[in-house]
């Protein structure tokens, strides 16, 4: 009896001093110190000793800071391990961690109860009901295969976990670029549960707790599978490698069901890669001819800079390149894109409804981002073609983490002017070269680094004593941060420079040298918050200021009588703020609503005329001049732009869309030709010269066929805008330090309807697309030298009502394919000299309305033959060639028609083409 009470005295006294031990209390003071050295500071100062894996403690990496002034060592604790995925156990004299899980000090009471006997056997991944605990250790080696990329422990179990459903979040990235993808399922295994990643490439799923299995979903990426315990709410980003077996003949984008599910209308996607498979001209790949084949966008010929989108200016589209503006967007007279398509991801053209961050045109913007470099591997590719040869190299510098990507592409002869059937262009010279480079580093999960440098300059001569020659530069530095799975921001920070030069035959008395140059600098804050499922909010705030050196001329012959001219600076400051919604109502119904606010000021230093109110502007009616000091406040202008899209699922193939939006425009280009030139010159808004603005509205529908094969599109659009910039008869542009006294400013309105329906997939792929369309331009004005074809709308130079093209491609084996692309369009309108009168004793020529007539029809006719390498996997380079003929037909197009009164004082018309015979190119293309 004697031993039993010594034995309980002794247990009695061994609790009460593991009470006491266990009650007592710590001071301690951790101040920016990792959590492995907070824990060699509680082992020294305290009897405990901790029990860990290391890379558990290594893998929470943020250092912690806090005081505890006489508390228990489980308070220590609980704030030394708070917001990690580690777990404590005290017994004794030790603290046991754990990660993810809480070891229990007995089992729950239907820890063996919910197992059913039945399904002991059973293969099923659905454990619902039983303790996560159990799940962990029971069923995740049922899960395994050899698909499976591993087991990952999402958030940490509490003594008081009893959710049934937690949210997990991410984002999924491409293992290759590093950039996020957007439309990738993810899919629960064995489970009615999946989502869709956004544009954003951000996701968002509600899961059970306890063992998921769960996998990506995509035509164009391999399939991903991850086995999760699920534990609390937390976040998981998935990495996704590219499928090499992806088909690259069609490069339209159509992930599924894409064009009927997404909410914007009138939005173009450009697959870069697959350009390959389409005939080229004079072998050169080209992202902006591309889009020139698809409905809505046209230009106002062959050779042709500017771009006329849903009846607008060629001014009146936006060129960005990483979020910089791109001004002159073309090489070699328009030939060619000065966009390197081996270092361009993807071209997005917004034609329609125009997302509200994005502002400052009214028709279109081209939004063009490059690729990342290989942060795994050194690569590369290139071509080799009958005028100009193209490389890129990408260069990992940290692995999985930073690299650079480099493009080149020059020119290397002039025959192509030389062999053309124009004795003005034969006797010229033309050449060009860009360059691209392009940095990006993953910082850390919240936060990456893109940084982009361009160049690109042009030199030709379309006559013996003059040289002309024009460059873009730009530079963009953006800055990715994740505040958490459901808050994300970037900053962005551009610089764009356009200018030209003109140097006039060095050796004549009147030898000169003249020129021009723009400078843009941008910051933009953007913001991205996923509220729930049904809100997803975009927001944030731009501002660019401008920099515009209007021009100069020097004489460089001292006996010239030339005097010199220099235009004074113009500078203004356009910042907006807008906010959007991605509103999904339900299944069926979403919209896209979008405000924007923009603010524009004119700002000096500046010498501004008043002219008299309510009478033309010219030298007479001029009240006074004002002088306005640095960055002092000239005028502003600001306007409201609603921007509204909305989609409804008649059913899960089948949707209508209609779209909104108002658009302004404070910068405009002053051109006196009939297409867009590399001398023409922009001006800002001031006191004389308005903003444009517009209005757009456009319903559609899109159906798709045969599970996705076919997609087919039909929409039509109505716009109306204000401000449209005109030129008085004979206006002087060039060099005019009062150049508002030659503008006229007028209505446009445009309406059209567009038909597409593409094929996708299997040996014959390509599209057939139709625009009908018309665009008009009024001029009025009570006064006669302001007003033209009295007052009454006229088609602009750019109308062309019909449009049609219709992109083929065969593939006859994985290696050889047969492209074809044709073209047909009405003739521009033209204003024609209908008779001559005689004043005075003077014979002089009578003109038509302006625009009345037009010019013959355009059509043309291109085929292409690829060859593919060989397919095998370890090899140095693999290759591609394109043979291509450019016009096949030999048809003359017109590219201008002009007229010339011969010596018996009669009129007659010339015609000028540019292409007038077959046009053969054959290019080498390698990747490695």
């Amino acid at each position: 009896m004697r031993k039993i009470l010594l034995v309980l005295f002794t247990a009695l006294i061994h609790f009460s001093l593991l009470a006491q031990k266990t009650g007592e209390t710590y001071s301690f003071e951790f101040k920016n110190v990792d959590r492995l050295q907070a824990i060699k500071t509680i082992e020294a100062s305290t009897p405990y000793h901790f029990y860990f894996e290391k890379e558990w403690i290594d893998s929470e990496k943020t250092l912690i800071s806090g005081s505890f002034k006489n508390v228990t060592i489980t308070t220590v604790l609980e704030g030394l391990f708070n917001n990690t995925s580690l777990n404590f156990y005290i017994t004794k004299n030790k603290i046991i961690l754990t990660q993810n899980n809480v070891i229990h000090e007995k089992l729950a009471n239907n820890y063996f109860g919910a197992i059913k006997s039945e399904n002991i056997n059973k293969d099923s991944n659905d454990l619902t009901g039983k303790p996560v605990f159990y799940q962990q250790y029971d069923s995740i080696n049922k899960s395994h295969n050899k698909e499976n990329n591993g087991v990952v422990f999402i958030g940490k179990e509490t003594t008081t976990t009893d959710a049934k459903f937690c949210t997990i979040t991410g984002t999924i990235i491409n293992t290759t670029t590093g950039k996020p993808e957007s439309n990738i399922v993810i899919k629960v295994r064995n489970k009615n549960i999946s989502t869709i990643s956004d544009n954003e490439g951000n996701y968002s799923i509600k899961l059970p707790t306890g063992t998921n299995i769960i996998e990506t979903r995509s035509l164009s990426h391999k399939k991903t599978v991850k086995t999760l315990v699920v534990y609390n709410n937390g976040e998981l980003n998935i990495n996704i490698a590219e499928n090499s077996n992806q088909l690259d003949e069609v490069f339209i984008k159509g992930k599924g069901s894409k064009a009927v599910e997404s909410v914007v209308s009138g939005v173009i996607s450009i697959d870069i890669e697959a350009m390959k498979n389409m005939p080229l001209i004079l072998g050169e790949r080209d992202i902006l001819k591309v889009a020139t084949t698809l409905p809505g966008v046209k230009t106002t010929g062959e050779g042709s800079a500017g771009f006329n989108v849903r009846g607008g200016k060629d001014d009146q589209n936006l060129f960005l390149l990483d979020n910089a503006v791109l001004y002159n967007p073309q090489h070699f007279l328009g030939f060619f894109s000065s966009i390197n398509p081996y270092t361009a991801k993807k071209a997005t053209i917004y034609k329609g409804s125009i997302p509200a961050d994005l502002g400052g045109r009214l028709s279109s913007v081209f939004d063009i981002t490059t690729k990342n470099g290989n942060p795994e591997n050194f690569s590369g590719e290139g071509a080799i073609g009958p005028i100009t040869s193209n490389l890129s190299v990408s260069v990992p510098l940290e692995k999985n983490k930073s690299s650079i990507i480099f493009g080149g592409r020059a020119t290397y002869s002039d025959w192509v002017l030389k062999s053309l059937k124009n004795d003005d262009l034969a006797n010229s010279q033309a050449s060009f070269y860009d360059g691209i480079l392009k940095y990006n580093n993953i910082l850390n999960k919240n936060n990456s680094l893109e940084s982009t440098l361009y160049y690109s300059h042009d030199k030709f001569s379309l006559s013996s004593d003059s040289i002309y020659s024009y460059s873009n530069r730009l530079a963009s530095i953006k800055w990715d941060h994740s505040f958490n799975s459901k808050n994300k921001a970037a900053v962005i920070l551009t610089n764009t420079e356009y200018k030209y030069d003109i140097d006039f035959d060095t050796t004549a008395k009147n030898a000169f040298v003249s020129g021009y140059k723009l400078n843009e600098t941008q910051l933009l804050l953007k913001f991205n918050f996923l509220y729930s499922d049904k809100h997803k909010f975009q927001y944030g705030l731009t501002s660019k200021l401008y920099n515009v050196y209007p021009g100069f001329l020097t004489p460089t012959n001292p006996d010239a009588t030339l005097k010199p001219i220099e235009i004074q600076q113009e500078k203004g400051l356009e910042s907006a703020f807008y906010v959007s919604d991605n509103f999904k109502i339900s299944d069926k119904l979403s919209l896209d609503l979008g405000l924007r606010y923009s603010l524009y000021a004119s700002l000096g230093e500046s010498d501004q005329r008043i002219y008299e109110p309510n009478v033309p502007l010219n030298d007479a009616t001029v009240v006074e001049t004002k002088h306005f000091e640095n960055n002092e406040v000239v005028t502003t202008y600001g306007t409201f732009e609603p921007r509204i899209a909305a989609r409804y699922l008649l059913t899960e193939d089948l949707s209508i869309k209609a779209g909104y939006d108002k658009t302004s425009q404070y910068i405009h280009l002053l051109s006196s030709n009939v297409t867009q030139s590399p001398t023409d010159t922009w001006v800002l808004s001031n006191l004389n010269i308005k903003p444009q603005t517009a209005q757009q509205a456009s319903i559609g529908i899109f159906k798709n066929f045969d599970n996705n094969l076919y997609e087919v599109s039909l929409e039509t659009y109505y716009k109306r805008s204000k401000n449209i910039l005109d030129y008085k008869v004979g206006a002087q542009l060039q060099l005019n330090e009062h150049v508002e006294t030659e503008l006229l400013q007028g209505e446009g309105k445009a309406y059209g309807i567009e038909f597409l329906i593409k094929k996708q997939f299997g040996r014959l792929n390509g599209w057939l697309g139709y625009t009908y369309s018309r665009t008009f331009i009024k001029l009025d004005s009570q006064f006669s030298e302001e007003k033209v074809n009295n007052g009454n709308y006229f088609p602009a130079n750019y109308d062309k009502p019909h449009d049609v093209s219709a992109i083929l491609n065969y593939k006859f084996t994985k290696r050889y394919s047969l492209s074809s692309n044709f073209v047909y369009q009405t003739g521009r309108p033209i204003t024609y000299p209908i008779g001559t009168y005689l004043y005075n004793n003077a014979n002089y020529t009578l003109y038509s309305d302006r625009n009345a007539f037009r010019i013959p029809d355009y059509y043309r006719l291109d085929i292409g033959i690829n060859i593919e390498g060989n397919h095998k996997i370890k090899k140095l380079a693999h290759s591609f060639w394109n043979i291509s003929v450019y016009n096949v037909l030999g048809r003359a197009n017109p590219y201008s028609i002009y007229f010339v009164t011969d010596g018996n004082g009669q009129v007659k018309a010339f015609k000028t083409s540019i292409f007038s015979i077959p046009v053969p190119s054959i290019t080498y293309n390698f990747k490695f």
